[in-house]
């Protein structure tokens, strides 16, 4: 593994890129020894021990890959090693202690009975990388050990909260790490606190509701609000809204509009005239679509997030 390399370097940082979900990704180095407080107060909170088992399967290209490669480090865990690919239990791997996955893993595992059987035998598993489907939550809301979505980003070296979505502690709140404080700017964005694990507090893009114990939910991001006429329109807000009514791929977007500023924009692989319907239907008018776009194909990342950037210049030249 070309990682353990670099770990193993001379060097005191190690090089890491961002996902690109909202632009070209970027690369940056980050220090080991950051890395190593992370992987300690994420086996903490989760109470792996020595010996334990991990799974890897997500590249070490990125952030995610590489902090599960640390953990097992730091934690002398037993990292067994899979290919990335969208199935990573189609093999049977034994008893799994501890695994992180992108959704896509976890919905397509949960398609195939053996597969979902074996996800549902992890102790620990986290979700992190994308949004999670509020179907695929009902679902693993079910499942008889701990499944938790992650907050966090590169900058944080992972996830710096996580939100338990199983058994009778599921909430749409998270929980920070006790290392982590948070606080708003006056637009509402989430300001994180995190000396471990990052030298500099971090203003984000991400609007945010937080109570005074620390625990918040995410609204959207800032630079996904539409200013249209005069009215913010979240495009996350759109976008669940729409969810329980939408079978085809989707997403909201935006554009410049001489009259209103920006307008909502939605662009989808499937019929632009059924969806209207459906947005007539269940949006207020003021959400509702002024450009509906077909497209063979949604943009996503590398790592399988909308490519909002790329979207809205896509729009921009149609």
């Amino acid at each position: 593994m070309a990682f353990i390399d670099e770990w193993n370097n001379d060097s005191a940082y190690v090089e890491v890129k961002t996902s690109g979900s909202t632009g070209e990704p970027k690369r940056m180095l980050v220090e080991k020894r950051r890395m190593l407080n992370s992987a300690r107060i994420t086996c903490d909170f989760l109470g792996l021990k020595p010996g334990d088992t991990a799974l890897l399967c997500m590249s070490t290209d990125y952030i995610a890959g590489k902090m599960m490669v640390v953990r097992s480090i730091e934690r002398d865990l037993r990292l067994i090693e899979v290919p990335p690919s969208g199935h990573p239990l189609n093999l049977e791997l034994g008893t799994l202690n501890f695994a992180a996955m992108v959704p896509m893993q976890v919905y397509n595992s949960l398609q195939v009975p053996e597969e979902k059987e074996r996800l549902m035998a992890i102790r620990h598993l986290i979700i992190g990388g994308g949004a999670i489907d509020e179907a695929m939550e009902a679902e693993l809301r079910t499942f008889p050990h701990a499944v938790w979505s992650t907050y966090g980003m590169t900058e944080t070296l992972s996830h710096i909260a996580l939100r338990r979505i199983s058994g009778p502690e599921a909430s749409e709140w998270y929980i920070p790490f006790p290392t982590v404080k948070l606080s708003t700017t006056d637009e509402g964005c989430l300001v994180i606190d995190a000396p471990e694990v990052c030298a500099q507090t971090l203003i984000t893009n991400d609007i945010v509701e937080l109570q005074p114990d620390g625990r918040f939910r995410i609204r959207g991001r800032k630079d996904n609000v539409i200013c249209s006429g005069g009215i913010k329109i979240q495009m996350e807000e759109v976008e669940r809204t729409l969810k329980p009514y939408v079978r085809v791929p989707y997403i909201i977007s935006k554009r410049k509009d001489e009259k209103f500023g920006e307008v909502v924009v939605l662009l989808t692989e499937g019929s632009t005239d059924e969806l209207r319907a459906v947005c007539e239907q269940h949006l207020p008018k003021y959400h509702q679509p002024k450009v509906y776009l077909h497209i063979d194909q949604i943009p996503l990342t590398e790592t399988g997030k909308p490519a909002r950037k790329k979207i809205e210049d896509l729009i921009a030249g149609k």
